[in-house]
């Protein structure tokens, strides 16, 4: 979807202040968001293609007014509303009403390193790709309603493919609970005044990963 996170090449929002890597949080509060956010997870409700598509869903005078952190937490206040385990009324007053659906389904604490390390590999068997090493592709331009992991700003446009990386999850049916469908995953290389202009830097180039589904022979 052309959803509020969607805005690369776009102008008007101020300029990327890189920060120091080393810093993971800014206040406690954020350590906490990440520590439910994953013990949510555990439920079993959602995919982390759903989540995603659950943080790009909100309205964009609340994603563009929130902090990194502050959206974990209000698409993780929707995606627990919509699977029943809490409601607006104990949302509002901070104090659960009724007990938890899936309380055998907690993350016990000495497992959280184990399953963190473990991360959420989604290569998979798949089909044969399509492309090759050094093909020249172009990207579809679509505008689809749900999740979609190609960016706005490649659509459409030609690159090169400069590596394949075998078949994984494919998130705009994972996101939907359509199943994973398995295709081919490629990295494709752009240069940077086909995809923002003459203005833009000759010397630059941009490289994204897109599955087989976005591609068609330039």
């Amino acid at each position: 979807m052309n959803g509020p996170q969607d805005i690369g090449g776009r102008h008007g929002f101020g300029p990327v202040h890189p920060e120091d890597e080393r810093i993971l949080f800014h206040a406690e509060w954020e350590k906490r968001v990440l520590g439910i956010t994953l013990a949510s997870a555990a439920l079993g409700y959602w995919n982390i293609d759903a989540s995603r598509h659950a943080r790009e869903s909100l309205a964009p005078a609340i994603y563009y007014n929130a902090s990194y952190y502050e959206i974990w937490l209000r698409s993780l206040e929707n995606l627990l509303e919509e699977a029943g385990e809490i409601s607006r009324d104990e949302l509002s007053t901070g104090h659960a009403q009724t007990p938890g659906q899936r309380a055998d389904r907690r993350m016990p604490a000495a497992s959280v390193a184990d399953i963190l390390a473990k991360g959420g590999p989604a290569e998979r068997p798949g089909p044969a790709p399509v492309f090759a090493i050094g093909d020249r592709v172009r990207t579809r331009n679509h505008q689809p309603a749900g999740h979609t992991r190609l960016p706005g700003y490649a659509r459409g446009q030609c690159g090169t493919i400069t590596a394949s990386h075998g078949c994984h999850v494919f998130p705009d049916s994972n996101a939907h609970f359509a199943g994973e469908h398995p295709c081919p995953l490629y990295t494709i290389r752009f240069d940077a005044v086909d995809l923002f202009g003459a203005d833009a830097d000759p010397t630059l180039t941009v490289t994204i990963e897109a599955w087989e589904p976005y591609l068609e022979h330039a």
